[in-house]
């Protein structure tokens, strides 16, 4: 974890440079790209919504300190508060981890194997139990499976850094550095920068950015409630223990913790919760990366449905790819990564909720005389 814990970070503040402002020069010279609120005004509204219900409150307006020096940092190099917003999340979610690790019980052990149990029982009685065979033919490709593990321990926190490094810089910081290019400088219309970008905007961004961020803390909630043990470990071979016939019997092989493995920082560590196996993150995250890359809007011109057909296949294989990974290294069962999808699902038609944080933001931007751009 300790190496994990600042490896993950390093990764997104490295690619920082990819979205920096189009001139650095900006940190020096005044750009007005804030709200409709007037900078001399020290106060400025916001609406919260929740199923319906609304509520107006009076917050801070921070743009009064857009001239401050902290404030153009942040224009130079607005990737910098994702990374401050990554870093929080990752820590809480880590600490969180760590906190049930360390004070994990004989009982929740046993609990966790029981839970498995009975997830087998669901997908035998769906017709779905095909785990054990799959490994098993993997297995038997040696050099297959080692490329499965290696995709396992190595894919799933790089990839997903990288997509939302990519989809930052095309859905903000490129259409805004065009916009600015094309525009007066100090016009009052850049104010407004993220209504002219067009439908392909930071919003795009954002939405995924919190449901990813929700999808953390489902996950932290239910495997802390609800324990529940990865198919690799009802091998065990030092457990005796009443269920022990039946869970060695169906064979499953850690082959990414094994002597040939190839496990990672993010995969091995003693702070690592074993047992949080549902949902599956790796393919909920997978899954909203496939459908995003899928559902890219095209420019028209010739070849719009094979341009589709493309886009679809492609968005379609990371998840394909992910979901093989984890039930062939024996991490998860299917209905794990059903349960991943239904995550993603349900956080994404709840993601909004969390723009009801955004006066807690304010009040703290405005401690630090700071003004997000």
């Amino acid at each position: 974890m300790a190496v994990g814990a600042f490896l993950e970070p390093a990764i997104i503040e490295s690619k920082e440079l990819v979205s920096r402002s189009s001139s650095s020069s900006t940190i020096w010279h005044n750009v007005s790209d804030g709200n409709t609120t007037l900078p001399s005004s020290r106060w400025r509204e916001r609406k919260l919504k929740f199923f319906g219900w609304e509520h107006t409150v009076t917050i801070p307006n921070t743009e009064v300190h857009k001239d401050r020096l902290l404030s153009r940092l942040l224009r130079a190099y607005p990737f910098l508060f994702e990374v401050w917003y990554w870093a929080l999340i990752y820590w809480v979610y880590q600490l969180g981890r760590a906190f049930t690790a360390v004070t994990l019980k004989a009982g929740t052990v046993d609990t966790a194997r029981e839970h498995a149990l009975q997830v087998i029982y669901v997908e035998k009685w769906l017709s779905i139990f095909v785990e054990p065979a799959i490994q098993q033919w993997f297995i038997g490709h040696p050099t297959l499976m080692r490329w499965t593990n290696k995709t396992y321990s190595f894919i799933h926190i790089p990839g997903t850094i990288l997509f939302l490094i990519v989809l930052f810089y095309t859905t903000t910081t490129r259409p805004k550095r065009r916009l600015f290019e094309q525009s007066q400088p100090g016009s009052a219309a850049l104010r407004h920068w993220r209504t002219l970008i067009g439908p392909f905007g930071p919003d795009i961004y954002e939405r995924r950015r919190r449901t990813m961020a929700i999808c953390n803390l489902l996950a932290f909630i239910v495997f802390t409630f609800w324990p529940y043990m990865p198919p690799r470990l009802l091998s065990a071979p030092e457990y005796t223990g009443e269920h022990a016939k039946e869970a060695k019997s169906y064979g499953f092989v850690d082959t990414v913790h094994g002597v040939d493995g190839d496990s990672s920082v993010w995969t091995a560590n003693r702070f690592c919760n074993q047992y949080a196996a549902m949902p599956s993150l790796y393919f909920g995250y997978s899954f909203l990366i496939g459908l995003t890359v899928a559902t890219i809007p095209l420019r028209k011109g010739g070849y719009m449905a094979w341009r589709r057909a493309a886009i679809v296949a492609t968005g379609m294989l990371y998840p394909a790819i992910i979901l093989t990974a984890i039930v062939a290294t024996a991490n998860h069962f299917i209905l794990d990564a059903v349960a991943g999808a239904i995550a993603c699902l349900l956080t994404w038609n709840l993601n909004s909720g969390l723009l009801n944080l955004l006066p807690v933001e304010d009040y703290f931007l405005n401690a630090l005389r700071m003004h997000k751009p």
